[in-house]
């Protein structure tokens, strides 16, 4: 088979990718620059990276830099751009909170631990979002504390200040313990080979 054949096969079998005319993505707030994740993903989609990342710096000038912003890009007709933004996601407001870096590193351990006054006041942010509209503030708290279990945030009806600074603490240790046995681990890795 020439090489010109060949090509013309390869074409057959690899498909062009069809892209829907929209994208969902988390844009660090005022921080939209054409380098990856952000700059490929526009750029299939065939939207122009330099004036779309110069709007939404634009549109989220007055929030802190580096805050997720969830964001719903819509490519329309014209190739103009239209551009949502919510508040950021519910992960975000519940590791501040915490005072949580991450999640929890293994099944059963805590990574944090907020009281109801906590979650009500996230639920309270949240309830302003389009997303949650028409949403009953206990559904709005329900959502916050489901999102706060899969991160390993225990929720309690109430908190002192000294305990919770003792908990932090004893965190803190389990943690670099934990990044301590991981890098056992990557030695060990290296040396088999």
């Amino acid at each position: 088979m020439s090489k010109k054949a060949a090509t013309k096969v390869m074409r057959k079998v690899a498909e062009k990718v069809i892209h829907p005319p929209y994208l969902k993505t988390n844009i660090p707030a005022g921080q939209a620059v054409a380098a990856p994740p952000l700059g490929p993903q526009l750029g299939q989609r065939g939207i122009q990276i330099g004036p779309f990342c110069k709007q939404f710096n634009e549109i989220t000038k007055d929030i802190k830099p580096g805050i997720p912003i969830p964001t719903f890009i819509e490519l329309k007709p014209d190739r103009s751009v239209g551009i949502t933004c919510y508040l950021p996601p519910n992960t975000y407001f519940l590791k501040m909170a915490a005072g949580a870096t991450k999640g929890t590193t293994g099944h059963g351990e805590v990574a944090g631990i907020l009281s109801l006054k906590h979650i009500y006041e996230i639920a309270k942010i949240k309830s302003k979002d389009q997303r949650f509209l028409g949403m009953s503030m206990e559904n709005i708290c329900k959502s916050v504390i489901g999102t706060a279990h899969s991160l390993g945030i225990k929720v309690v009806p109430s908190l002192e200040a000294a305990e919770y600074a003792d908990f932090l603490e004893e965190r803190k240790e389990r943690l670099k313990a934990h990044e301590e046995n991981l890098e056992e681990i990557r030695k060990s890795k290296l040396l088999r080979f």
